[in-house]
This record gives structure tokens, C-alpha cells and sequence, in this order.
């Protein structure tokens, strides 16, 4: 069985959270695309942990956690965080990663700020973790694999190449100093041994996997509105974030996807720049920000923050092919008042529930918002829909409504265990 869980928006979803509360029944879980460049919170009884390259399901004794052939793999990040999560009781041997992975070297990270820099107000609000350069030296056939830092025989001649590609921006275009060869090799005979022992064939591993009925979860990085190809272009990821990749970032592209599960928060948050219709004033998104601690778990750099936007979350459960909702932070609107949900832009003086991903609209689009009362009841311990407040089911059914999906999940807290499964009472 093969199950996604991705995001609906601009990311920041509660995706980890989601990921680390079903995989009970989960035998390996694969990240499928991107690399460290997004945070996944997890919340567990050995405390909050904010990953960045390893799955969410890092916790979880009994699965085994993958980084897929999709992903741009950080090497000096991932053994941080291998050793970091193992000297908090993770058995190592359950943590693996692809040998057909791109590498992102220190150098991508290097060219990824100097881009953000050179761009200056016109940046794309990158967390410079070299994920576009990575993936952009994959197309272009001027990186390795990961496997390919275990062939010492060839690994000087395979590298040359890729450093006068990057020492060629580098100079010409940013006037930074070159990297040299001597210094890369440094890096990766530091990292190599320590790598070695994740490093698998991935695709032979999952296809034993669906074999022998193994359920395998491919977790998404970010959301549909940072797809590379469908989301707010250019204000996007380097990779696809949509759950019709997965089988290929997984490296079983044979592979058919069971179950879609899209995440999306009971508001609306995002970070980096971009169009962003349903966002809230200065002055209420300060506010709300400092209440509900709402920084990213990469850069820690504040999230925008917004009402509810049912316009751009339906068509992320229409190009994640969602089968079913899950909303998390539910509790967050606690005590706030009156709520407001965007049904519809009003767009050159006509009004639209579809959603055009192209800024230009986006920027002359304005929010239609619907008010609904709040609540002020903590729901943090409530584990059953019918014992929420009358005003916040109304809320997640009028988002249902909004979606065309049936909300299965709703998240009423941050630990693991504070979730509600309708399950078939909807």
C-alpha cells in the first residue's frame, strides 16, 4: 500500500506532525523531493524536535525512514541529524537514504545566497540552503550521487567538472572566490564513512517492500503552491511537491498511489515572498504570530500569516488529488473572536472561486471573506469531533464544504496524540 501525505498550500502545513501520528500503521516512510530546506515539527514524548532532511517518522521505533531518489541530500546536515536524533534513542539502523540522490554540497549553498543576494528586493525569499542551485545542477548533469562519493578511484575527475560549473558562476557572476578541489575533497572524506552505513539501493528495498504488502508513506516537503510547475511560479521549490511524483521521487515510478491525504492548517501561513490574498494586516498577523509562535522551523524567519483561504486550498486538494483533509492547528483560533474564511477573490471587479496560479492575477485579486463565530473553549484535550465547541465544527465543515473533501483529521494540539480522526462519522 502506498500513501502520501502533502501539503496544500505554501507549506508550513503540519505535514510532520500528520506524517509522525498515522505512521502506527506504517512500515517505511520516504521523503520524496526537496532536502533541508523546510522544516518538519514533531512533537513526542521525548520532546519537540524540528527536522529538516529526515522524515518525520524518525521517532517511530518501528519504521523504517528514507530519504528517496528525489531529494537533494545535505550530507554534512543529514549526519547532524542522524547523530543528533540517535543520541536521543533512534536506532541508526532504521535511517536511510538513496544512492541515486543528488548531492547538495556546501558550494550550492554558497550560490543559493549569492543569488538572493544579487536579486535583493526582487528575491524569492529562498531559506539559502542551496536547494535550487542542487537541483538545478542535476538538469544540467553537473552534480554527483550520492553514491558516487564512495568511488575514490574516479571521485577527482567526476568533481572537476562540477566545480568549473560552480566556480564559473561563482566568479563571473557573484565575484566570490572560487572552491577548490583540495576542499571539497576534505568535506566529503569527513562525511563519507560517516554516510556509509544509511546509503542504500532504495528502489530495491521499496519494490521487496510492496512485494511482500509492506505500506509504505511517501511524506511531501512544502505544498501545491510551491510546485514547480503548478504552484505561484517563480515563487516556488525546486522540486514537485505533488502527491502524483511520489512514486517517482520514491524511485518506484511502477508504483500506484492508494491514499492522498492533504494537510492544510485551520488558517493560512506562509513564508517567503509572493502573492498572498487572504493575508492579514500588519498589525493583527504581528499579534497572532507572538501568540501562536509562528516562525519557520528552517530559518525562523517570521510566517505571514492570513484568514483561512478556501479558494487556493481547493486547488491544492485538486492538484494533490486528495482523498481526504487533514486540519491541523485547529486550537490556534481559540479565544481570537469572530473568524473570517475566504470564499472567493474578486478579481478586475468580477468574482471567482477558482484559483489562477499566475502572480500577476494574484496580485489584483482581492478576498470575498465569510464570518463565522469562534470559540473560546480550549479544545487542546478534546479527542472527539462531537465534543468540540457547535461554533468550531461549524468552522471545519463550512472548510470542508469550501474544499469538495471530507476533513478526517483536525488537529487540536502540537504533541502527536492531540488529533481527532472522524474517521467514518462524516
Amino acid at each position: 500500500m502506498l500513501t502520501a501525505v502533502v501539503g496544500l498550500n505554501w507549506g508550513d502545513e503540519g505535514k510532520g506532525k500528520m506524517v509522525d501520528a498515522i505512521t502506527g500503521e506504517v512500515d517505511y516512510v520516504v521523503r520524496y523531493h526537496g532536502g533541508g530546506n523546510a522544516g518538519h515539527t514533531v512533537v513526542v514524548d521525548e520532546g519537540r524536535f524540528s527536522l529538516h532532511n529526515l522524515p518525520s517518522s524518525v521517532f517511530r521505533p518501528d519504521v523504517v525512514s528514507v530519504l528517496g531518489p528525489g531529494m537533494v541530500v545535505d550530507v554534512e546536515n543529514f549526519v547532524a541529524e542522524v547523530e543528533f536524533v540517535v543520541a536521543h534513542g533512534v536506532d541508526p539502523e532504521r535511517i536511510l537514504v538513496a544512492d541515486t540522490a543528488s548531492v547538495c554540497f556546501p558550494f550550492h549553498r554558497d550560490l543559493d545566497a549569492a543569488e538572493e543576494v544579487r536579486l535583493g528586493k526582487a528575491s524569492y525569499g529562498s531559506t539559502r540552503m542551496g536547494i535550487s542551485p542542487a537541483y538545478g545542477d542535476r538538469v544540467m548533469k553537473k552534480t554527483l550521487l550520492v553514491r558516487d562519493l564512495f568511488d575514490p578511484e574516479h571521485l577527482d575527475a567526476k568533481l572537476a567538472p562540477v566545480l568549473d560549473w560552480a566556480n564559473a558562476r561563482l566568479t563571473t557572476i557573484y565575484g566570490t572566490d572560487p572552491v577548490e578541489l583540495a576542499d571539497v575533497r576534505a568535506w566529503v572524506d569527513k562525511l563519507a564513512d560517516r554516510l556509509r552505513p544509511h546509503v542504500a539501493d532504495v528502489t530495491s528495498l521499496l519494490r521487496r517492500a510492496f512485494a511482500e504488502g509492506k505500506h509504505v508513506l511517501a511524506e511531501g516537503q512544502l505544498g501545491a503552491l510551491k510546485d514547480i510547475y503548478f504552484g505561484i511560479y517563480p515563487f516556488t521549490t525546486s522540486s514537485t511537491c505533488l502527491a502524483a511524483h511520489a512514486p517517482v521521487g520514491l524511485g518506484t515510478p511502477w508504483a500506484k498511489l492508494d491514499r492522498v491525504i492533504g494537510v492544510s492548517k485551520a488558517f493560512s501561513s506562509c513564508v517567503g515572498a509572493g502573492p498572498f490574498v487572504s493575508e492579514f494586516d500588519d498589525e493583527t498577523a504581528d499579534r497572532l504570530r507572538e501568540q501562536w509562535g509562528e516562525y519557520g522551523a528552517t530559518t525562523n524567519r517570521p510566517r505571514r500569516l492570513g484568514a483561512f483561504d478556501g479558494v487556493a486550498t481547493a486547488y491544492g486538494v485538486l492538484m494533490q488529488g486528495a482523498d481526504e483533509v487533514a486540519l491541523t492547528n485547529l486550537d490556534q483560533l481559540t479565544g481570537i473572536g469572530d473568524l473570517q474564511i475566504c470564499v472567493a477573490y474578486e478579481h478586475d471587479g468580477e468574482r471567482t472561486e477558482s484559483f489562477n496560479a499566475d502572480p500577476t492575477v494574484l496580485d489584483r485579486s482581492t478576498p470575498v471573506f465569510e464570518t463565522l463565530p469562534g470559540w473560546d473553549e480550549d479544545i487542546t484535550g478534546v479527542r472527539t469531533y462531537a465534543e468540540l465547541p457547535a461554533a468550531a465544527r461549524a468552522y471545519v465543515e463550512r472548510i470542508e464544504q469550501l474544499l469538495g473533501a471530507p476533513v478526517r483529521y483536525v488537529g487540536v494540539g502540537a504533541h502527536r496524540d492531540a488529533l481527532i480522526d472522524r474517521g467514518g462519522d462524516h
